[in-house]
């Protein structure tokens, strides 16, 4: 077990520079000075200040152009440093009504729907949820990521600053997102899960819910239709800024139509047949009734990195511990840029221990060195934690406890299309939530 406290007392800078040499591994395409210019300093405080910049109103008439009004939440929602359930009722607090709100909250609530998808399916968000919506042309590509992709010379002027920012920021828009990945899997022959776990390594709001389960909408393997990027689309969105000076104008490969460029991705015929998709939501464990008494240990993970966070705002005065893991380092391959974003939210939570270890072991045994009676940690859709919290119950008593309810869930009994699950909570995430 190796203890990581003391990086939280570095300056940022420092820190930055001491994570570089503890995990060479994670400069990737970064560098250290790139990870120093970093728009996403972690940490409760920037996230309140990024909250209180929102509008909603802004947000829904721009929210598609690369320049428009996004929020650039993620990072922070991801992490549980704010709650869907919290931006939502800032959304809410800054319009006449809150039907002014509605697009905003529309897409928290795809977050939401994600981890519920998570939750219920584990592991399988890594493999095709449902057979492909559209049989590719382009022969299966390789299952690493090309060469020319990741130094970003492929020639074409959009997909390489779309390269370079995500290596540089460790940030995309939506819309580049998705036209990334639909280049890579449609127009490259790309593996969905080679590209989405690049992306998992770098973004700075890596989720395995909202990625991985975006790239399967985006092939085609977790919804109706294949996402599709032409050159029309880019240019609308981005005032054509991509379109301009690229040496492949006129002879771009996403040029044309969706249905031109449908026929020369997919096999039409035989047309593809595929069963309903139905996804049957997964309750969270209850609470126990009689909850354990005495001092609690709060693990906070990577879910949970803020005091404000369900296990650690119910016990303000509890010890701390975030176990920073091996297997997902070896995993996930951490960019520096995600690393420092999660040691900035770690350096302001007071008293906080830091270790690199296998939480299967290092949550009990040091719940015993500090003589607590049971740990308590926030709900995940992570199956890697619940499989971890299911080890350490083995020897200690665990206590999970729910985030604030973004949305009713009771009367959803299917998950296997996001318009299926909104129509049953949309009016419960409109609702602002009921003061104490």
């Amino acid at each position: 077990m190796e203890t990581l406290t003391p990086l939280l007392e570095l300056a940022r800078e420092d820190r930055i520079h001491r994570l570089a040499t503890l995990f060479p591994g994670s400069l990737h395409h970064d560098s250290v000075a790139g990870a120093e210019r970093l728009g996403f300093h972690g940490g409760r405080a920037a996230a309140v200040a990024r909250l209180a910049t929102i509008d909603p109103v802004a947000y829904a008439h721009s929210r598609n152009h690369v320049g428009g009004a996004v929020t650039r939440l993620s990072p922070w929602l991801r992490h549980g440093v704010l709650s869907l359930a919290e931006v939502r009722d800032a959304a809410i607090a800054r319009v006449p009504r809150p039907i002014d709100a509605e697009k905003l909250i529309s897409e928290l609530g795809w977050r939401d729907y994600w981890r519920q998808v998570h939750y219920a399916i584990g592991t399988r968000i890594g493999t095709d949820i449902e057979p492909p919506a559209a049989r590719p042309r382009v022969p299966p590509g390789p299952f690493q990521m090309p060469a020319d992709v990741l130094e970003a010379r492929t020639g074409m002027d959009c997909i390489d600053a779309f390269v370079r920012h995500l290596h540089r920021t460790g940030w995309l828009h939506n819309h580049e997102r998705m036209w990334l990945a639909s280049w890579l899997v449609h127009v490259r022959g790309i593996p969905w899960r080679t590209g989405a776990d690049w992306f998992l390594s770098h973004l700075v709001d890596g989720d395995p819910a909202s990625n991985h389960l975006s790239w399967q909408w985006v092939a085609g393997t977790f919804s109706a239709k294949p996402y599709l990027f032409n050159r029309e689309n880019l240019e609308r969105f981005t005032t054509g800024s991509h379109c301009r000076a690229c040496p492949l104008l006129g002879t771009c490969p996403v040029e044309g139509s969706y249905d031109d460029l449908s026929a020369r991705l997919f096999v039409a015929d035989p047309p593809v047949t595929r069963e309903p998709l139905r996804i049957r939501p997964v309750a969270p464990p209850k609470r126990p009734a009689h909850p354990p008494t005495g001092r609690p240990l709060v693990w906070l993970t990577l879910d949970s990195l803020a005091d404000t966070s369900p296990a650690a705002a119910l016990h303000p005065g509890a010890p701390r511990l975030f176990v920073l893991d091996p297997r997902w380092l070896a995993d996930e391959k951490p960019s520096l840029k995600r690393l420092a974003f999660i040691v900035d939210c770690l350096a302001e939570i007071d008293g906080i221990e830091v270790v690199m270890a296998d939480p299967r072991k290092a949550v009990s045994e040091i719940a015993g060195a500090h003589r607590c009676s049971h740990v308590t940690v926030a709900s995940t859709p992570c199956p890697v934690i619940r499989s971890t919290i299911a080890a350490v119950e083995a020897t200690i008593p665990v206590v999970t406890i729910d985030e604030a309810p973004f949305c009713d869930r009771s009367g959803v009994s299917d998950l296997g299309r996001f318009s299926r699950y909104w129509s049953r909570v949309s009016r419960s995430a409109l609702a602002p939530t009921a003061a104490a």
